[in-house]
């Protein structure tokens, strides 16, 4: 891929195999739910439009849920996102999830310790149980570097188009960097597992990575009318989580 021309050709090119698998998703009555998580700035919000850009709207929803009610922090934490899962012949997609509870809100203190706990304790048996009810679970985690999150900070302050992009929480983000990167390492050991494991897309290339995030769910859901081998992702782009990429920089520290 070379240039602008070359980026979106390929792109066209993809959003068609994804229509063809929104009809054997139809046609076969599958549900997917498709989580976005990630630094803020990472990409998830381009990266879920060139998704769902030419899908079929009434078998295709994007969930961003604001700030919990009271009513929400009443009741049990993962009871809000449970209206908003796919039924037969729908494919859901989170920017961001559940795992709020694990990211912003442990990092800058919107959960109790108790409550934090109690998350990382419950949510791989959540997730257990909604995969042996039918739903597949694709879960993704855009990495973006320190420089690269801080360029884009910078661009969204100063391009009146992305205005709405910025919030307090974000404003804080290069600020508590490290404090992130504790919560997110944390997120990774106690909620990857393989049944539901993390796919890690590294952002710092937003055409790539939306490519490669692209070619990565259509090999993920099994769709013989899509030709894999013509769509396996880069290796070095989306991979599934392992310890060591903390340690040897193929996760951003």
């Amino acid at each position: 891929m070379s240039g602008k021309i070359g980026y979106k050709q390929a792109l066209r090119e993809l959003q068609i195999r994804l229509v063809t698998l929104q009809r054997h998703l139809i046609e076969h009555d599958l549900q997917i739910l498709v989580l976005f998580e990630g630094r803020d700035a990472a990409g998830k919000d381009g990266t879920i439009k060139r998704i769902v850009q030419h899908l079929s709207p009434r078998e295709t929803r994007v969930v961003a849920l604001g700030k919990p009610s009271d009513r929400d922090s009443a009741s049990w934490y993962f009871q809000r996102f449970i209206p908003h899962l796919p039924s037969r012949q729908e494919m859901v997609l989170f920017n961001r999830s559940w795992y709020n509870r694990a990211g912003v809100e442990r990092v800058m203190g919107f959960c109790t310790d108790q409550e934090y706990r109690d998350f990382m304790d419950s949510v791989v048996p959540f997730e257990t149980m909604l995969v042996r009810s039918g739903i597949q679970i694709i879960k993704y985690y855009l990495d973006i570097d320190k420089e690269e999150q801080r360029k884009r900070m910078k661009d969204r302050r100063v391009d009146p188009l992305k205005q709405w992009k910025i919030s307090p929480v974000d404003e804080v983000a290069v600020k508590h960097w490290q404090e992130y990167s504790v919560a997110r390492n944390e997120m990774f050991a106690k909620s990857h597992s393989e049944l539901v494991p993390w796919y890690v897309v590294r952002a710092n290339n937003k055409k790539i990575a939306r490519l490669n995030v692209i070619r990565h769910l259509l090999t993920a859901v099994q769709c013989p009318e899509c030709d894999q081998r013509a769509e396996a992702p880069d290796p070095d782009i989306v991979f599934p989580y392992d310890g060591s990429h903390l340690l040897n920089g193929t996760i951003a520290p």
